[in-house]
Order: C-alpha cells, then structure tokens, then sequence
C-alpha cells in the first residue's frame, strides 16, 4: 500500500507536514509507503541522510497556496504538489492521497481527475462524531455542497451508510436526516422531500428526523445534511474542544472534537481514496491523516460504494 502526502499545503507546509510524515513513518504499518509529494530539495534537506525507508519522494516544482482560486490553480499549474498527487492517484501509483492545502483544488481535483462515481450525482466531505457511548459516527456533507436537491440528500445517505458499514464494521448504520425536528412535516421544503425520499430507501436504515441536540447521542449513526449546515456544525464542535482547553478543563469525550487526533476527512463518492486535513494541521494530525487513509484504503470505500450504487 502506499500513501501520497501533499508536502507543501497547509499553513504550516512543509515544515509541519514533514514531521508528521516521521511520525507516521514509525507508525504506519509495515508493508505501506508513505509517498512524499512536494519540492524535492526540501523534503531531503529535511531528512538528511537519515530518510525512513518506507519514505518515498516525488518531486513537484510548484504549489497552490491556500487563497488559489481552484478552478485557475490547477491547469495553470499542472507540476503542483496537489495536481501530481492526483495524477499519481489516477494511475494507481498511489492507493490514497491527502493534503492540508487548499480544500478548493483538492474537491476540483478529486472531480476532474480521478472522477465522481458512475451514478453518484456530487461527491461528499464527511467528518466523525463521537457519541457519548463510546461509538464514532459521521455527518455528512460538511462543505463541498451548501446547496443540495433532495436527491442529492439521499445519495449522501446510501454512501455514509456504506463507509459505516465497511470503515468501522456497523451492521445496519441508523442514517438521520438533521433537522429541526423530529415529524416528518417538519423543515423547510428540501427537508420535507428528502424526509420522503430516505423513508422509501430500501438501502438504508432510516430512523427519521433528529435535532441537533441528537447529534451525540444513540439516535443515529449516519447524519445527513447539505453541507452549508454540517459545516456550521463541525466547526462549533471544533470550537468546544478549543473553549474548553483555554479553560483548563480536560474531558475525555470532547478530546475526541480535537481535529489533531481527528486527522481529516475522506471525500466520499469519487474513484479513489482523498483525505483532506485542516489548513491548520500540525504534525500530530498529519500522522494521523496517513493512518485514516491507511484505513480507507483496507476498508476499499469507492468499490464498495460502486457496488451499492449499481445494486
């Protein structure tokens, strides 16, 4: 197996990526190689004479800085860390790719390069939740679609429901539709046509409407939303952990909304495994980036999906 690393993106990139691909090299499993993407006489400035040896370099001459508008940056510069990271995966020299860069170019390079799923209308970004039990859960999508169709809903339904089941061994994932109440009738129109849509989804284990106040709980394994709402929501439960920090005030469950011990979040739905990490990712989330995408690649995520899509 083998794990490309966008060296140069993030707001700390390279320097913090760079570590993060040494810890992760003590960490990843034996038999991958992590794929180190990015200007080479950086990269082996950095490790001198003492490069792990399940590290590998690919050289890429130029960068998308993190204010690129993504649909510019990419043709006008095809020797990025991000466009040859993707072409890497297109070919299959690679079984995953993630970056800490520009969350734009990587969606816009996960679209046009390794392509959405046949059948599949957008891609989606999820992100975990932590219940109070001691389960994981997801919320889907949290940014690469503030404005979605209700069909678009309920496909963000089938393809969460399919990561539950083979990412994290769930046998029948309960998928909820985050709302602002628990009735069917309840919600704006989008809410109410893809309430019906996801009752009549014999692929899914639907239990209905839950509120926010629900997100932590038992209610639901699978949380569907458009992604102007889910990114909203990510990013107050970001903002506990950080409150509560700053307060001095340690508690196991809400260490679990530290996007450091978190890693990134897979893009869902396209031909390939993508992880994208936090602009601010330091080294500690990096090397859990490459384990999440070490994951994804064992619990083979798009085939999965293709398969669900085309059953």
């Amino acid at each position: 197996m083998k794990i490309g690393i966008d060296v140069m993106g993030g707001d700390f990139a390279p320097q913090a990526i760079l570590e993060g691909a040494q810890l992760a090299s003590d960490a990843i499993d034996k038999d991958t190689i992590l794929v180190l993407v990015g200007k080479e006489e950086i990269i082996k400035n950095f490790f001198g004479d003492n490069l792990p040896s399940n590290i590998e370099i690919v050289n890429a001459t130029q960068v998308i800085e993190m204010g690129e508008h993504p649909t510019k940056a990419l043709p006008q510069k095809p020797d990025s860390s991000i466009s040859v990271g993707y072409k890497l995966l297109l070919s299959k020299q690679i079984d995953a790719f993630c970056s800490a860069g520009n969350t734009g170019a990587m969606m816009v390079g996960a679209m046009f390069t390794v392509q959405t799923i046949k059948g599949l209308s957008r891609p989606a970004i999820i992100s975990y939740v932590p219940k109070l039990d001691g389960r994981t859960g997801i919320i889907l999508d949290v940014g690469a679609n503030t404005d979605c169709k209700p069909e678009h809903l309920q496909q963000f339904a089938e393809i969460g429901s399919v990561f539950c089941k083979n990412y994290f061994n769930m046998e029948n994932p309960r998928v909820a539709l985050l709302n602002l109440g628990e009735e069917p009738e309840k919600g704006n129109l989008q809410s109410q046509a893809t309430h019906k849509l996801l009752a009549q989804n014999t692929k899914i284990n639907f239990v209905g409407n839950i509120e926010g106040r629900d997100l932590f709980n038992e209610k639901a394994d699978v949380i569907v939303c458009d992604g102007f709402t889910g990114n909203i929501v990510i990013k107050m439960a970001e903002c506990y952990y950080e409150i509560l920090h700053k307060k001095n005030i340690q508690d196991d469950f809400f260490d679990n909304f530290n996007y450091e011990s978190i890693g990134g979040s897979p893009i869902l739905g396209i031909n390939g495994n993508v992880i994208i990490a936090h602009g601010i990712s330091n080294a500690k989330t990096m090397k859990n980036v490459a384990l999440m995408a070490q994951k994804v690649v064992k619990a083979n995520i798009p085939d999965k999906i293709k398969e669900s899509l085309n059953g």
